[in-house]
């Protein structure tokens, strides 16, 4: 079992005296840089000259600066960008004013372990991954709560990348909940496979698949809409909560029986054969060349297929039932735009 590392195994005094960036103002980065100020680090913002998150960060009390100015004052840098969006703003803004000794620090794996970037020898290179979005990281601290993190050092030329790391995870609020270690090759290929084929793509696939399966048998679509989305969260809370076996305790025996006998014939061997393919094509770096192209084309197939998403009829269904749900939280997609810059 790896080892969990808590409060007592890491010190915020790490930073004293040091000055910590945080580059972008999105999901993870306001999360991250809110957080670390309130444990009494010194944070400060880069952001491009022309981003809309310069307000409100300098609303929330923090100094922005331009990413290069940026890059220069700190001591510890956090890459809070978009995995395509890194490679230039690195050329351009962050490697020219990394000096021997800064940290660069990032929350996902992939720029480095597909070697889109290539760090300078003589700065450390560490990851803290918070298992959780940014406004949950958010708001477990402001509960005095923390979400569980992953961290991993690549780089240690200054032989403290591991206490820098477990700070960040500590001024985040990861050491209340718990910090593994891990490395950025496994962080990377584990993350991409489980929102590939589990998390995002398979339960949105299998969601849609059944919903379309009750419609065109005949089944009114709200029926379809309740059994196959609606009704998910409250299983996945249950295995949340208790595991797969737990959920199974609390479900009828009909469930049960169901779950155990049909469910397998459903994701089958077929099913885990494709999961091996789409985690080789992680593992050789094709998913990851293939999607760096599909940026540099302009998002084009990306942009379509998500278009076509947003038009299946379960979406127009869920809308109509959720609007009778005054207890779920309602989410514009239309006008709620990510802040990455």
């Amino acid at each position: 079992m790896a080892k969990i590392y808590t409060d007592k195994d890491a010190d915020l005094g790490v930073f004293k005296g040091k000055t910590l960036a945080v580059l972008g103002f999105g999901s993870q980065g306001h999360a991250h840089a809110l957080n670390l100020k309130e444990s009494g680090a010194k944070v400060i913002i880069g952001l491009y000259p022309g981003s809309k998150s310069r307000d409100v960060a300098k609303k929330l009390g923090f100094e922005v600066y331009d990413t290069a100015e940026a890059v220069k004052r700190a001591d510890v840098i956090m890459v809070g960008l978009p995995d395509t969006k890194q490679p230039a703003a690195y050329k351009k803004d962050i490697e020219p004013n990394l000096t021997k000794g800064k940290t660069l620090l990032f929350s996902h794996g992939f720029s480095i372990h597909y070697k889109t970037i290539v760090p300078p020898k003589d700065v450390n290179v560490i990851m803290v991954a918070p298992k959780g979005p940014g406004h949950i990281v958010r708001r477990q601290f402001t509960e005095g709560k923390g979400v569980p993190a992953l961290i991993a050092v690549y780089q240690n030329p200054g032989k403290d990348a591991k206490k820098i790391a477990l700070a960040w995870a500590k001024g985040v609020g990861g050491t209340r909940a718990g910090v593994i270690e891990t490395d950025f090759k496994e962080e990377t290929e584990t993350d991409l496979f489980g929102e590939q084929t589990v998390l995002c793509g398979g339960c949105s696939a299998l969601v849609q698949a059944g919903f379309e399966t009750l419609v065109e048998a005949g089944y009114s679509p709200e029926m379809a809409y309740f059994e196959c989305l609606h009704e998910l969260k409250l299983i996945v809370d249950l295995m949340n909560e208790a595991g797969i076996a737990g959920m199974r305790f609390s479900i009828s025996e009909t469930a049960k029986w169901g779950d155990v006998s049909v469910g397998p014939k459903i994701i089958d061997a077929g099913v885990k054969k494709r999961m091996k393919a789409a985690l080789k094509d992680i593992q050789n770096g094709k998913f990851a060349k293939g999607w760096i192209k599909e940026y540099e084309g302009g998002y084009k197939t990306y942009n379509k297929l998500l278009k076509d998403g947003e038009k299946h009829p379960i979406e127009k269904t869920g809308a109509k039932l959720r609007a009778l749900m005054p207890w779920i939280k309602k989410r514009d997609i239309k006008g709620q735009q990510a802040s990455y810059s």
